[in-house]
């Protein structure tokens, strides 16, 4: 059969349909800020992937008979066995969510002045290691540099810069390598099974442990089947079984590749690290069997952890984003190549060369999405990643001038993805005529969450 989206929709939610006056108004309320705005005022919300996947109807009759016992529910050993079964640790810890699963893990394993090293550090990763008085410094591999190549691993660490770090001056002050598979800071590229064992050879050698953040672990899986010599005939399952045996453990957020509204884990090889956590994690987020998680989500997650290595159901995850990708390059926009899967990484750079970076041409792009469409997404470019100094102006700018436009699962069909092509191209047509943004006001620790910007004319 060709291929096609393996499941149907039963309950649907209706769409918010806005004026142009009305969403000039909501913008300008939300201080050109796409995260305060109210989600009644978005049409397609491409915000985030995270906890937005619409839930299969086998995961909600198990969520309806979720076991609520504080300690040892059979929820969670529904949970446990899932990821026991994928991953192979023995030690598995339930947490509320991926951030929350980072702060206990890190806390373990760095302290001040401590080194964690990535591909890519995300935006509350990084904030986590900074927390702790340590430094993340990223480690992409060169073929990132190059937007428009076909590169099939373009989410690689670069091995050589990472060897260079461990047997250099600073080497005995890493702490951790982390590697984020797929890489999401790093335009959603997958990393290959050969650099994944590599990275974890070189950090072993010298003593220092390798995680996983492994958020899209089926979606990496996928993309090495497809682009990786020697995986072809490996199933989803069976290529993320072994990424998780390369490595001593990992932090994964299930409201990505769990497809749960809420979730997350940690999975470690080391019981005395395990141990460390779960005092930790007793602690501050709940007790061992549960982490912070209501039932019903330990029983979400067990479902949705099948249901996602379905290669049918990636096969069609898939597609569904190189379409994307082809009718936003036939409409005159371009996006990091080659596409990914859980998001399309438009070039907003390249689209308005009349707007310096210290105008946040990303920034810009993505407020003119909701502007002309009701469309919201996020900037990764200056606004996110660039250096500013005391008055919130732009000192040292990002690489790229990025919009992540993130694809929730299951939830939007190939009209809604038309619509913001069509958007995507009208845009295109007349791009001189965005204008950029400046700072108002804006917090020192991840303050895309928070800042307040304003048009420049």
């Amino acid at each position: 059969m060709r291929t096609f989206p393996p499941y149907r929709a039963q309950v649907v939610a209706e769409i918010p349909v806005t004026t142009r006056a009305e969403r000039e108004q909501a913008l300008a309320a939300a201080g050109y800020n796409a995260f305060n705005l109210p989600a009644n005022k978005v049409s397609i919300d491409l915000l985030t992937d995270s906890g937005t996947g619409a839930v299969s109807t086998a995961q909600e009759a198990a969520a309806a008979a979720a076991d609520r016992s504080y300690a040892g529910s059979d929820s969670f050993y529904r949970f446990r066995d899932a990821l026991s079964d994928l991953t192979g640790y023995p030690h598995l810890l339930p947490v509320h969510q991926g951030r929350a699963a980072e702060r206990v893990l890190f806390s373990s394993v760095l302290e001040s002045g401590r080194i964690s090293v990535s591909n890519t550090h995300f935006d509350t990763t990084r904030a986590n290691v900074e927390l702790l008085g340590a430094e993340a410094i990223d480690l992409p591999c060169a073929e990132f540099g190059d937007l428009d190549s076909l590169e099939p691993f373009k989410g690689n660490i670069d091995l050589d810069a990472l060897e260079r770090l461990l047997s250099g001056p600073d080497g005995a002050r890493v702490g951790q390598v982390l590697l984020t598979i797929t890489n999401n800071g790093g335009g959603g590229q997958p990393v290959s099974m050969a650099n994944l064992a590599a990275a974890a050879k070189l950090a072993r050698a010298h003593g220092v442990p390798v995680f996983l953040d492994a958020a899209r672990f089926a979606e990496n899986a996928w993309l090495v089947i497809q682009r990786e010599a020697g995986y072809a005939d490996k199933t989803p399952r069976e290529v993320a079984r072994e990424a998780f045996s390369l490595v001593d453990g990992c932090v994964a957020s299930l409201k990505k590749d769990g497809i749960s509204p809420m979730g997350a884990f940690i999975g470690l090889t080391d019981p005395e690290l395990a141990q460390r956590c779960e005092t930790n994690l007793i602690a501050t987020e709940g007790f061992r069997t549960y982490g912070g998680l209501a039932a019903h989500d330990l029983d979400r997650v067990a479902k949705g952890l099948q249901e996602v290595v379905d290669p049918h159901y990636l096969a069609a995850r898939a597609g569904e984003a190189a379409r994307l990708a082809r009718q936003a390059n036939e409409a005159g926009v371009d996006i990091v190549q080659p596409p990914g899967i859980h998001a399309l990484y438009l070039n907003a750079g390249r689209l308005l060369p009349h707007l310096s970076a210290s105008r946040f041409p990303g920034h810009s792009l993505a407020c003119e999405l909701y502007l002309a469409g009701g469309i919201r997404c996020v900037e990764l470019g200056s606004l996110y990643l660039g250096t500013l100094d005391e008055q919130n102006e732009l000192i040292t700018p990002a690489p790229f001038e990025l919009v992540r436009m993130a694809l929730p699962r299951r939830v939007y069909t190939q009209g809604h993805y038309d619509y913001v092509a069509e958007i995507l191209g009208d845009i295109a047509k007349n791009p001189d005529q965005v204008p950029g943004y400046r700072i108002v006001e804006a917090p020192k620790i991840l303050r895309h969450f928070n800042l307040r910007m304003a048009p420049v004319h």
